[in-house]
């Protein structure tokens, strides 16, 4: 069994997401291991990029900190090992298909192999197009994760029956962000993935609170936090530890019911 799969073992899986080197990666140690103490399931480290298509200011700007405060792809895979040698919480980049082509396919995966690093989530790769990484991925075990979004409807089966590691289900429209509320028929989306394909289906994009968690909790087998944990860091910078071990832990419980 994958990494990966092992964090959707017990329950529904609380996934958290912070961008690597905001404001340092020193700091970024000590959020994801607060965090892995509060309860998250598995970790998405954001590999900071001056064009994130996908992200909204909140992500945008902790992107702009990193980079600013010097992060490179180098930096981030440190910051793996920092982590690998106090926990095994499953790790998934989240980045752009530029940093990794510009990395080189072969020299990225490797890297990922050897630190500990068990998955990726690429927003800009389309789904026909990931055959071009696919093959350097999967020799060194690294799971790329599919998405699907609500305009992916006819597409879903499609994407489900080849998705490994666990399927992102894209909440709503537009980029990530806090959301007051979300109306996309979450359940058909997963019915139809489920439909094709035996994998965790766990759903983000603007899941800030507890009620939301506990209610997406109900339907899927993984909840996504993202800009909600970035913005604590944007308001408690290097004193964020506590607050992300206080807010994480809340999710979970909401999620455990």
């Amino acid at each position: 069994m994958s990494k990966i799969k092992h964090a959707f073992q017990n329950g529904t899986a609380l996934i958290g997401f912070l961008t690597g080197g905001d404001p340092s990666i020193e700091k970024s140690r000590e959020f994801i291991l607060e965090m892995v103490r509060g309860g998250v399931d598995l970790i998405e480290i954001g590999i900071p990029f001056s064009d994130p298509v996908a992200e909204g200011s909140v992500i945008q700007q902790a992107n702009f900190r990193a980079l600013s405060a010097g992060t490179t792809t180098d930096k981030i895979f440190d910051l793996v090992e920092l982590v690998r040698r106090e926990s095994e919480v499953p790790i998934v980049f989240l980045t752009y298909l530029n940093p990794v082509l510009q990395y080189g396919y072969e020299r990225f995966f490797k890297r990922c192999d050897l630190l500990g690093v068990d998955g990726i989530i690429i927003p800009d790769l389309p789904f026909e197009e990931k055959a071009e990484l696919g093959d350097e991925a999967e020799k060194y075990g690294v799971e790329i994760i599919s998405l699907v979004a609500p305009t992916s409807e006819e597409r879903i089966r499609t994407i489900a029956s080849e998705a490994k590691g666990f399927l992102y289900v894209v909440s709503s429209m537009g980029v990530t962000g806090v959301r007051s509320e979300i109306q996309t028929d979450l359940p058909k989306m997963i019915r139809l993935a489920k439909e094709v394909a035996d994998i965790p289906a766990a759903v983000g994009f603007g899941i800030s609170n507890p009620k939301q968690a506990k209610e997406i909790g109900k339907i899927a087998d993984g909840v996504i936090v993202g800009s909600a944990i970035v913005k604590i860091i944007e308001e408690h910078g290097n004193d964020a530890g506590s607050f992300l071990y206080e807010y994480v832990k809340s999710m979970k419980d909401a999620i455990r019911g």
